[in-house]
C-alpha cells in the first residue's frame, strides 16, 4: 500500500485503532504534511453531533522533517464517554496566520466540508450465532406443503390455488385494490420437513417472514399477535419448528412488523371480523389510543397511505406494554416460545427508544437474542424523519440488513469497477463497530427486491408489468446470469456478516418485483448445478473459521478484478473473482508454497511469494 499524503483515517500510521471506537477509548491521530507547504501548526476540529458542540485541539509537532521532507503532527485523545457520532477534520496555519482546512476531499480554503465520521459506540454484548453462520430466508406461505389448506372461516377473503406451480396473483381486483389474498398453503410443518434440506446448504438461521394471523399472503398486515395464521398451523406447529431446528443447529428469527397493524385486525377490526370492538368501531376499545384518527372513525395515520395498514402510535403506554414490557408481551412470549431473534420491519419508522426498549426486554429473557433491523442505508449515521439515528451505538440493533452491500455488488458484476465496491464497504466497516459489520445480513435478493438471477441475467427489463409477470430469461440470458450469480455468491459467502439465501436464488429461480419475486419453491424442478454449488459454498463456510470471523483485506480491486483475504490466526482464505467476460491475469501476495482452490480443486504455484492467476471469465476461486 502506497503511503497516503497527510492523512488517511484507514491507515494505521494516522490513525488508531481502525474505524469505531468504545466510550472513552484512546485514539491516536497523525498528520504528515510536507514541510515546503510551511505549515508550523495543526489542529483537530471535532464536531460532537448529539452533545451538539465543537471542539479544536492543536496536535502537537514531533521534531523537524524526515527524509520524505514531512512534518510529523501527533494527538492522543479519548473518546467522549457517551456514544456519539463524531465528525472531524484539521486546520493548519503558518506562523503569518496563513493556512487552509483538510477534509476527505484534501486541503480546501472554501466551500462545505466532508469531514471524517467517528463513530463512538459503547460496548455491550453481541450474540456471535448470526454473523458467522448462514440464514436462510423464507416467505412461509410459498416454501413447503404438505397439504392443500381450507380457508373457510379464516380473515380475509382468501383463494388457495391448486396447483402449487402456479404463478403469483399480480393484477387488481375488481375493485382495483392489490390486496395480495392468494394463498399457496406453505406451513410451518412444511419447513419442518425440509430442514435436513436447509442443513445441506449449511444453514444455521431460519429468517421467517411474518407468520402471525393476517388476511394477506405476506402478512405483512397483522391481525392478532398472538396466534399463528391457521393457514401456517399452530403455537404447537411453531415450537416444534423451533425445536427441530435446534437439534440440527439452526435457530429461528421471526419478522416483528411493529409499526402498522392490519385494518381487518382484532386491533383496529374495520370489517368487524373479531367479536370484540376495535378502534374503528368504538372509542372504548382498549385499543382506541393505539391509533391517530382525525376525525374518527373515517381518517386515521396509515403507512404510507396505505389504508389497509393504520399505523400505531409507538408512544401509547398500553401499545409498548402488550408489544415489549408486560411479563407475556409479544416480543418475550415467541422466545420463550422457541424463536432465537427478531428482524424489525421497517426500523426506520420505530423510535430509537423503542428499539432500546424492545432489545432490553429480548435480551432479559434470552440473553443469546438477537435484534436485526430492516435499514436500507449507511445505518451509522442514518437520519430518517429528520432525526439522526442511533441504531448501532450499543443498546438498540445488534445488526441490520446490508442493502448498500447488495447495491454495490450488483454494480460491480453489471460492468462496474472493483473499487467502488471496496470503498463502499470499506466505508461501511470504518463507520461500523466490529461487531455490527460482522452481525450484517449480506444477501443477494428478498422479498422486497427482483430475484437476483433476473436481475443480473437480463439484459433488458420489460417496461410493463404484465410483460414483467410473462417474463422468462433467455437461454443465452440465463446461462449469463447463473455465471454471475455465482461470482455474487462466492463474494456473498467469503465476505463479513452472514451470507443470507432467499429461499429459491439458490435453485434458480426467476422473477421481477412483488409478488413476481415471491412463486414457490421449486420442488423437484431445481437447476441442480447451481443447488450445488450453493451446498459447497455452504459447506466452505461452515468449515473454515476464518470465513465466519476472519479479517478482510483487499488484495486488488480494479476494473473487473476483484480480490480479498480473510485471516483468522493462522488460517487465510483468498477470494479472487474475474466479472469480464474476457479472460484476465492477477498476480497477488501469497506466502505459502502453494495454493488450492476448495471450488475445483485446482492447484497453483507460487514463486517468491506471488500467486500467479489466469481467470476464465466470470471465473471465480476459493483459495486456500
Amino acid at each position: 500500500m502506497s503511503e497516503p499524503f497527510v492523512f488517511d483515517s484507514r491507515y494505521p500510521l494516522f490513525k488508531t485503532p481502525f474505524g469505531a471506537a468504545t466510550c472513552g477509548q484512546t485514539i491516536s491521530l497523525r498528520c504528515r504534511p510536507l514541510a515546503s507547504e510551511g505549515f508550523s501548526h495543526c489542529a483537530l476540529v471535532a464536531h460532537e453531533e448529539f452533545a451538539n458542540q465543537t471542539t479544536e485541539t492543536e496536535l502537537t509537532q514531533t521534531g523537524s522533517a524526515g527524509e520524505d521532507g514531512r512534518l510529523t503532527f501527533v494527538l492522543e485523545l479519548s473518546a467522549p464517554a457517551s456514544p456519539e457520532l463524531v465528525w472531524y477534520h484539521f486546520r493548519f496555519w503558518r506562523e503569518d496566520g496563513s493556512g487552509c482546512l483538510l477534509d476527505q476531499s484534501g486541503y480546501r480554503s472554501d466551500g462545505p466540508l466532508t469531514p471524517w465520521q467517528l463513530t463512538v459506540y459503547e460496548q455491550t454484548h453481541t450474540p456471535e450465532w448470526f454473523g458467522g453462520g448462514i440464514t436462510y430466508q423464507i416467505f412461509p406461505d410459498r416454501f413447503c406443503r404438505l397439504t392443500v389448506p381450507d380457508p373457510t372461516g379464516l380473515i380475509g377473503n382468501r383463494q388457495v390455488h391448486d396447483h402449487w406451480e402456479d404463478a403469483p396473483v399480480w393484477k387488481p381486483d375488481p375493485d382495483g385494490e392489490i390486496r395480495n389474498r392468494d394463498f399457496f398453503g406453505g406451513s410451518l410443518a412444511g419447513i419442518t420437513s425440509k430442514l435436513d434440506h436447509l442443513v445441506r446448504l449449511g444453514v444455521s438461521t431460519l429468517y421467517l417472514n411474518p407468520i402471525f394471523e393476517s388476511a394477506s399472503n405476506h402478512r405483512y398486515n397483522t391481525a392478532d399477535y398472538e396466534r399463528i395464521d391457521p393457514m401456517l398451523g399452530t403455537e404447537e406447529d411453531l415450537k416444534t419448528l423451533c425445536r427441530e431446528a435446534r437439534k440440527r443447529g439452526i435457530r429461528v428469527m421471526l419478522d416483528g412488523v411493529f409499526n402498522h397493524t392490519g385494518s381487518q385486525s382484532r386491533y383496529f377490526n374495520a370489517d368487524g371480523f373479531y367479536p370484540s370492538p376495535g378502534a374503528a368501531q368504538s372509542q372504548e376499545s382498549p385499543y382506541f389510543s393505539w391509533f391517530s384518527f382525525h376525525p374518527w372513525p373515517e381518517d386515521y395515520d396509515s403507512w404510507w397511505g396505505i389504508r389497509t395498514l393504520p399505523a400505531v402510535r409507538e408512544e401509547d403506554e398500553s401499545y409498548v406494554n402488550y408489544i415489549i414490557q408486560d411479563p407475556q408481551s409479544i416480543i418475550r412470549r415467541w422466545l420463550r416460545a422457541g424463536i432465537s431473534g427478531w428482524r424489525l420491519d421497517v426500523a426506520d419508522e420505530l423510535p430509537d427508544w423503542f428499539i432500546e426498549q424492545l432489545r432490553a426486554a429480548a435480551t432479559e429473557t434470552d440473553p443469546e437474542a438477537f435484534v436485526l433491523g430492516e435499514v436500507w442505508e449507511d445505518a451509522s449515521n442514518k437520519i430518517a424523519y429528520h432525526q439522526r439515528r442511533r441504531y448501532l451505538l450499543g443498546r438498540e440493533l445488534h445488526g441490520v440488513m446490508n442493502y448498500p452491500f447488495r447495491t454495490a455488488l450488483l454494480d460491480y458484476l453489471r460492468g462496474g469497477d472493483a473499487a467502488a465496491f471496496a470503498e463502499s464497504m470499506e466505508t461501511l466497516r470504518e463507520h461500523y463497530p466490529p461487531a455490527a459489520f460482522y452481525s450484517a445480513m449480506n444477501f443477494l435478493g428478498t422479498h422486497d427486491t427482483p430475484r437476483i438471477l433476473t436481475v443480473l441475467g437480463a439484459a433488458n427489463p420489460p417496461a410493463e408489468k404484465a410483460d414483467r409477470a410473462s417474463f422468462l430469461l433467455s437461454p443465452q440470458e440465463r446461462q449469463r446470469g447463473i455465471a454471475l450469480l455465482k461470482l455474487a455468491a462466492l463474494i456473498l459467502f467469503t465476505f463479513p456478516g452472514s451470507p443470507t439465501i432467499y429461499y429459491g436464488d439458490e435453485a434458480g429461480m426467476e422473477g421481477w418485483e412483488d409478488p413476481l419475486n415471491r412463486g414457490t419453491y421449486p420442488w423437484g424442478q431445481e437447476d441442480s448445478a447451481l443447488l450445488a454449488y450453493f451446498t459447497l459454498l455452504g459447506r466452505q463456510r461452515t468449515q473454515l473459521p476464518a470465513l465466519q470471523r476472519g479479517a478482510i483485506c483487499y488484495q486488488l480491486a480494479e476494473g473487473p478484478l476483484l480480490a480479498f483475504t480473510r485471516t483468522l490466526g493462522e488460517n487465510v482464505c483468498l477470494t479472487a473473482v474475474n466479472a469480464s467476460a474476457s479472460p484476465q491475469r492477477m498476480t497477488l501476495p501469497w506466502n505459502r508454497s502453494t495454493a488450492e482452490d476448495l471450488l475445483s480443486g485446482r492447484r497453483f504455484s507460487v514463486e517468491y511469494n506471488r500467486l500467479s492467476l489466469q481467470l476464465a471469465p466470470y471465473e471465480g476461486l476459493l483459495l486456500i
